[in-house]
């Protein structure tokens, strides 16, 4: 029985594809919308592979809100949005600061306003914990607690900011628009996910992080390098005050992170309350050298890196306190990063050319014979 209906901005990256996957899993109805910029139809039909169920997919732009009207006409049982459309990478967003705004900014804006024009009131929001900025600016402030005043370093961070802003003007403004009308308003509802750093692929080995291009997080690179795609990796900084000078993350299995999008949406419909700010991460704190020995770890030897400069608007220290999460969702991480790199070098050393290649007959024939089961 389908417990709800989700349309899925940006489903067929990275972590919205893998969000499908446990909406599905989850007896949610999905429909994907996604312009490919920076992903693979081929996602669609991995979700399929694994979980039996085939969603919906729409390629379009998350700009185009007559597009988005038009989605939203043909599924009217849609009452739920969880957005991921964006661009993503720090070091570009401030060579191109105006495409950052216009794609997300402007595409949630077209989002919400398509939402308003068709009741559609509940929404997940990929944020990011780069909103928070340098929080080691403030005492006590590392690990961060969803209390950490906001104060982003860099463009990409300020567009997250700046559509939470925008997210809970527009609930509050509709809740407000409701009472007035002498009804409740409490449909009306926003999760801000801030999330740290995702990695990992699908144990089956046949989904993952396909990125387009040049990837721009730190394993989907030492994974090309393992492969021999990309002669070394670029450490950037290593007179950071940690441990071994590298810069620290807090490092989350995609699954792991998945779910928590699925618990924030069903507490969304179940408790209505209004906007929810909430960090997913495991509130483990790894620098990037510890990164290199973990996957190189997983790999089987070690990996070649080179130090060069920092790259402008990193920060020190991006490790999360998750108790809030913890406590009000009921969730928390159960994978660690020694699983996230080993699912990792499966997906990359079975898949070298990711989604532009079938996945192994193996890995098929096993993922049938668990369905089976």
């Amino acid at each position: 029985m389908v417990v709800g209906s989700v349309l899925v901005a940006g489903g067929t990256g990275y972590i919205g594809s893998f969000t499908a996957l446990a909406l599905l899993e989850a007896d949610y109805k999905v429909v994907i919308v996604d312009s490919l910029y920076n992903s693979s139809e081929e996602a669609i039909n991995r979700i399929e592979l694994i979980s039996g169920k085939r969603p919906a997919f729409y390629k379009l732009d998350v700009t185009d809100e007559a597009a988005i009207d038009k989605v939203f006409d043909e599924h009217p049982d849609i009452d739920n949005v969880i957005h991921f459309a964006a661009l993503k990478a720090v070091g570009e967003s401030a060579e191109i600061p105006l495409e950052y705004y216009r794609v997300n900014v402007g595409g949630s804006v077209a989002l919400l306003r398509s939402m308003e024009k068709h009741n559609v009131t509940n929404v997940v929001f990929s944020s990011s914990a780069t909103v928070y900025g340098d929080a080691t600016r403030f005492p006590n402030m590392i690990p961060i607690p969803e209390t950490c005043p906001i104060g982003p370093t860099n463009t990409y961070g300020r567009t997250k900011s700046t559509v939470e802003s925008i997210i809970t003007d527009q609930i509050e403004a509709q809740r407000n628009k409701a009472k007035k009308a002498g009804k409740s308003g409490e449909e009306w509802n926003a999760a801000l996910l801030r999330y740290f750093n995702p990695c990992g692929s699908h144990p089956s080995g046949i989904m993952g992080e396909d990125p387009l291009g040049i990837p721009y997080n730190l394993l989907p690179l030492l994974a090309q390098v393992a492969i021999g795609k990309r002669e070394k990796l670029l450490v950037f900084g290593d007179d950071y005050s940690s441990k071994d000078g590298t810069a620290i993350r807090d490092y989350i299995h995609v699954l792991d992170l998945a779910k928590g999008h699925l618990v924030a949406l069903n507490y969304l419909r179940e408790h209505h309350p209004g906007v929810k700010a909430w960090n997913l991460g495991s509130g483990r704190g790894s620098t990037v050298f510890d990164m290199i020995k973990a996957f190189s770890a997983a790999v089987g030897h070690d990996l070649p890196y080179q130090v060069v400069e920092r790259r402008p608007g990193d920060v020190l220290d991006l490790t999360a306190n998750p108790s809030l999460a913890n406590k009000e969702l009921n969730w928390k991480t159960e994978l660690t990063l020694e699983d996230a790199c080993r699912d990792l070098w499966k997906w990359t050393k079975n898949n070298p050319n990711g989604y532009n290649q079938s996945p192994p007959k193996e890995f098929l024939e096993e993922l049938a014979a668990s369905r089976k089961k």
